[in-house]
């Protein structure tokens, strides 16, 4: 998956079960107070919003078999903070007399406590917060598994430059070899093809002579 969507989804359920329990207790309150509940109520479902934008954004930047599985979590948090939205809603529009009519007509006996929806919420959002603290925890072994892989993979290449640097300098050595054995080589053509011309002189110089002594036997 993406580590992006994750740090993403991460805030979202911080901040959606956070707002679950401002929801929950937000009924009870009344006057200036209930209007600073319901100014924090705004902002952070403002902050949501943003925070669903951005998954979405990140979600369809990803291949389709990601995509496809990310899109469907989505639709349920957007389902999420749309339920969340209408009980802000309720919560700012009602008066303590109906939210007491409610909660007795659901057999709720103290006002305090969340109603069955926004409690219901309030573990999906739990639970969904857990499954992320996995996802990430397991993102961060395969970064680990990846992080060692690599160190081995370039102690693997180390040792094989190592023994390539061996290697050519054993060649360097058979070269200087070589390159010796080619000047001997040379040395001994150079003294054959000498001593071919010597010899050709020295024969040449005894046929003359054998032919100048004949010529003086004939002559006599």
């Amino acid at each position: 998956m993406s580590e992006i969507f994750d740090g993403y989804e991460r805030q979202y359920c911080e901040l959606s079960a956070n707002l679950s329990r401002k929801c929950t207790s937000v009924a009870a309150l009344h006057g200036e107070e209930k209007k600073q509940k319901l100014a924090e109520l705004k902002a952070g479902m403002d902050e949501a919003d943003s925070l669903i934008r951005r998954m979405d954004l990140e979600a369809r930047s990803l291949p389709p078999t990601q995509k496809a599985t990310l899109l469907a979590k989505l639709r349920e948090y957007k389902s999420d903070l749309t339920n969340l939205k209408r009980d802000v809603k309720k919560s700012a529009t009602t008066d303590a007399a109906a939210a007491r009519d409610d909660l007795l007509e659901s057999g709720m006996a103290d006002r305090a406590n969340p109603t069955h929806d926004q409690r219901g919420r309030l573990l999906m959002s739990t639970e969904r917060l857990n499954q992320s603290g996995e996802r990430i925890k397991e993102s961060k072994r395969t970064l680990l598994e990846t992080e060692e892989l690599g160190v081995s993979i370039l102690q693997d290449l180390a040792s094989q430059r190592q023994t390539l640097l061996h290697a050519q300098n054993n060649l360097h050595g058979v070269d200087d070899n070589i390159g010796k054995s080619r000047r001997i080589l040379n040395s001994m053509s150079r003294r054959m093809s000498r001593n071919k011309w010597i010899m050709g002189s020295i024969i040449g110089v005894l046929t003359l002579a054998i032919v100048f002594v004949i010529y003086v036997k004939v002559t006599k």
